[in-house]
């Protein structure tokens, strides 16, 4: 069995930051790519960034410069750092890892809200 805990998430100011965090735990091989999901109001869920174990990235569009995903492999963690963060950018936030060879797991979701 496989538990994804996601941490970070919260009620912020337009312009602020927050860091987001999910730990992988219990029967894991080896993690291959990991990242992070959300889904807005009344939205279908969407990609905000993902990150191979070789630590290749790739961003939605609409986070490019303001969002940075990392992980420590030796935790089987994952991160987001939110900076310059819009009203747009509230939805609840998703975790996602792929593990080998090919099975993906999601954590239960972390809300984040940005609003004056």
């Amino acid at each position: 069995q496989v538990q994804l805990v996601e941490s970070g998430g919260g009620l912020v100011q337009p312009g602020g930051s927050l860091r987001l965090s999910c730990a992988a735990s219990g029967s894991i091989l080896r993690i291959n790519s990991m990242g992070w999901y959300r889904q807005g109001p009344e939205k279908q869920r969407e990609l905000v960034a993902t990150i191979t174990s070789g630590g290749m990235t790739n961003y939605a569009d609409s986070v490019k410069g303001r969002f940075t995903i990392s992980r420590d492999n030796a935790k089987n963690t994952v991160y987001l750092q939110m900076n310059s963060l819009k009203p747009e950018d509230t939805a609840v936030y998703y975790c996602n890892a792929n593990l080998f060879p090919d099975f993906p797991y999601w954590g239960q979701g972390t809300q984040v809200t940005v609003s004056s």
